[in-house]
């Protein structure tokens, strides 16, 4: 799909901490078409808002330090894939960011249970950290600070559903 592909591209311009820019473009066109994608399709889309909103994601990914395509784990049960992280110990800063590519509504949800999965991973309690969540969508930039108190009951869950499944696959 147009998302993985334009994921796995600013995957490996994070990784290698190469900037996007205008005349980049192209280039990013040309690995959609490689890709497979028709071009009838890419003519069909924005693709300069698309790009337009990559490239700002990317380049703030590559400006903050972040690590793309990052793993956190709780549990076997609960766990996912972040677009990209970082956390300043010596701060107590925690950055997450989303790159959505399609035109659906995105939600901050997905990126505060990212951040209740750190806080479960890492043993931190909410109010420790400071947290900064962006959603890169529509080439619009939606940033959140979620307070500690919106962190904490998600965690809650995660951990009393956690051990609810786990009881039941003992019981198996």
């Amino acid at each position: 799909s147009i998302g993985t592909i334009l994921h796995n591209v600013a995957y490996k311009h994070i990784k290698y901490r190469i900037k996007l820019h205008k005349y980049d473009r192209k280039s990013v066109m040309l690995e959609l078409l490689t890709a497979g994608i028709p071009a009838i399709v890419v003519d069909t889309i924005d693709f300069d808002a698309m790009f337009d909103n990559l490239m700002a994601y990317v380049n703030d990914c590559i400006g903050f330090r972040m690590e793309p395509e990052v793993v956190l784990a709780y549990s076997d049960n609960f766990f996912g894939t972040t677009d990209a992280i970082v956390f300043s110990e010596k701060d107590r800063f925690l950055r997450i960011h989303d790159y959505k590519s399609g035109v659906t509504p995105a939600s901050m949800n997905q990126l505060k249970i990212y951040t209740a999965l750190f806080c479960l991973e890492y043993g931190y309690k909410p109010g420790m950290i400071n947290t900064e969540l962006r959603l890169y969508q529509s080439n619009e930039i939606v940033i959140d600070n979620p307070a500690a108190d919106e962190i904490a009951p998600i965690m809650d869950k995660i951990v009393t559903t956690d051990k609810f499944l786990t009881n039941i696959h003992d019981e198996v």
